[in-house]
C-alpha cells in the first residue's frame, strides 16, 4: 500500500516526567517528533481533508499525553504516546515518536537526550 508521511516536529511542552523526585516536583520541557504514516487517498487526488489525519488534532492527543500521564522513562513516554495517537486514529500505518529531554539530570554536557519508538498497528 501506497503511504505519505504527515510529521509533526518539535512539539513543545511542560511536563513533569522522569525517575528523580525532582523531576515530578520541578517538571521541565519536553519536545516531541511525530512521524506518521497514512494511506494514500483522496486526500492527495481530491485535496480531501477528511480523508487525511487532522494533525491539529493529532497534536492534541500528544499534548494530551504528555501533560496528563507521568512517567519515569522517556522510552514509555514515547510507547505511550503512538499507542494514543493509533487507537485515536486508525488510519495510521505506521507512528514514529521522538521525545527529546533537554534538561537531564547527569554530570555532563549535552543539548538533549532522545528516544525513538516506532509502532505499526
Amino acid at each position: 500500500m501506497t503511504t505519505y508521511t504527515i510529521t509533526l516536529k518539535n512539539c513543545a511542552f511542560y511536563a513533569r516526567h522522569g525517575v528523580l523526585k525532582e523531576e515530578s516536583v520541578l517538571g521541565q520541557r519536553f519536545f516531541v517528533d511525530a512521524e506518521l504514516d497514512v494511506p494514500v487517498g483522496a486526500a492527495l487526488t481530491e485535496d480531501d481533508l477528511s480523508a487525511t489525519l487532522h494533525y491539529g488534532h493529532a497534536f492534541g492527543v500528544i499534548e494530551e499525553v504528555v501533560t496528563k500521564t507521568r512517567r519515569a522513562l522517556i522510552e514509555a513516554l514515547a510507547q505511550d504516546i503512538a499507542l494514543a495517537l493509533c487507537a485515536r486514529f486508525p488510519v495510521i500505518q505506521r507512528a514514529a515518536i521522538t521525545v527529546r529531554k533537554p534538561s537531564v539530570p547527569i554530570p555532563g554536557i549535552l543539548d538533549y537526550v532522545e528516544v525513538r519508538v516506532e509502532h505499526r498497528p
